[in-house]
């Protein structure tokens, strides 16, 4: 068998950004004897995947393939689908550094031994890293993931997020913002470094497009001072000094800012707002109380202090915004810690990545599919515990 994963690599690498499945598609063919293959995208709700390659496939055949496609999704493991003679249809997941992106189907002859389902996971792989880089460059994939018009402000959040979820040998990280296609100030961020990650998740002041204005400036200010090296304090300082000679006092921000050390499990913490953190440990969800300090953006020159916990391996932390914690549907009670604590142990057996959803579905049914009143952020971190480094 010639190198399969080379010659696709290859192809993809000499391919247009917005060309990478009809090239894949080609290389395919060709090293593997494939009769066909096709790439299904995720939507920004991560509640279907959508063909790339033929997207006026035929309702049957799109929702056969659908089936089997959101189990590998979910999964992140090859799925086979084979009939007792005939072709066979390998499904394999879109993933990088954890980043969930879609599913490939490749369909064979017949029913492919190990070495081959490998070779496929290989070549699924490369064409996952080079979507992912494509994403500058082309809307291709962005117009296939979104089922709907977005508004202003969700194009601005959209844009601004590190991804969806991460993978490490220490931890898992995953988040989703609601609505999805008019989420306007809630926001969250990551970024890995070494043996420290930095998370900080936002409930952004107002509505619209002035509260993804607001929030996309505190973002890049948190950046700007942790890219020069500075810690959680110097981040919040940096950040709420800019809200606030901007807007006077009038706009703030809440936010939480976390940094674990993935080799301990200890973490930093500046609470200054309202998103709520819960620890799951077992069966037992609690709140995680910190002591909270002004919202970023409130006075000039604001100083704020650091706290500190422990995590165990295992544990479970979720993050959440006011539009979850304080969701108030008409005629009903607040969602509460009452309905949170069903719905994060709900997650219990789950991956981050399946988590992130599950509450946001209860959330979804706690409002009887009525439309969210308010913008919602979920975080989830799962650490697992100190690991060795591959190799080590």
């Amino acid at each position: 068998m010639v190198d399969a994963p080379d010659v696709v690599s290859r192809a993809l690498r000499e391919a247009p950004p917005d060309q990478l499945a009809e090239a894949a598609d080609r290389a395919i063919r060709s090293t593997l004897g494939a009769v066909r293959t096709d790439v299904f995208v995720a939507d920004y709700r991560i509640s279907g995947l959508w063909p790339v390659l033929d997207p006026d496939l035929p309702a049957a055949g799109f929702l056969a393939c659908h089936t089997v496609a959101q189990r590998c999704f979910s999964s992140q493991q090859p799925v086979r689908d084979a009939a007792n003679e005939g072709p066979c249809r390998l499904y394999l997941p879109l993933t990088v550094w954890g980043e969930r992106l879609g599913v490939l189907l490749i369909e064979l002859p017949a029913v492919p031994g190990p070495a081959v389902t490998g070779v496929a996971a290989d070549i699924a792989g490369a064409l996952a890293m080079a979507m992912r880089a494509a994403e500058r460059e082309t809307d291709r994939y962005r117009q296939i993931r979104r089922r709907e018009r977005l508004s202003m402000a969700a194009e601005m959040q959209w844009d601004l997020l590190p991804g969806r979820s991460v993978a490490h040998r220490a931890f898992h990280l995953a988040g989703q913002l609601e609505p999805a296609y008019t989420v306007g100030g809630d926001h969250f961020d990551w970024s890995l470094d070494s043996d420290r990650l930095t998370v900080t998740v936002l409930n952004g002041e107002g509505s619209g497009l002035a509260a993804s204005l607001l929030t996309a400036v505190t973002v890049n200010a948190m950046r700007n001072a942790r890219r020069s090296g500075g810690g959680l304090v110097e981040q919040a300082e940096l950040a709420s000094d800019t809200v606030f000679y901007q807007h006077r006092g009038r706009r703030h921000v809440a936010t939480l800012l976390l940094e674990l050390d993935t080799g301990t499990g200890r973490v930093r913490a500046v609470d200054a707002g309202s998103p709520q953190m819960f620890r799951l440990r077992g069966a037992a969800v609690e709140p995680l109380k910190l002591e909270q300090q002004l919202p970023l953006g409130m006075f000039a020159e604001t100083r704020y202090e650091l706290q500190e916990f422990q995590l165990e391996p295992g544990d479970r932390v979720f993050v959440v915004s006011d539009g979850v914690w304080a969701a108030e549907p008409v005629g009903r009670e607040p969602y509460g810690q009452r309905m949170m604590t069903r719905s994060l142990r709900a997650t219990r057996l789950q991956p981050a990545t399946e988590a992130v959803g599950t509450v946001m579905r209860e959330l979804h049914a706690y409002h009887v599919d009525s439309d969210l009143r308010d913008d919602a952020v979920v975080v989830c971190l799962d650490w697992h515990g100190p690991r060795e480094r591959d190799g080590g």
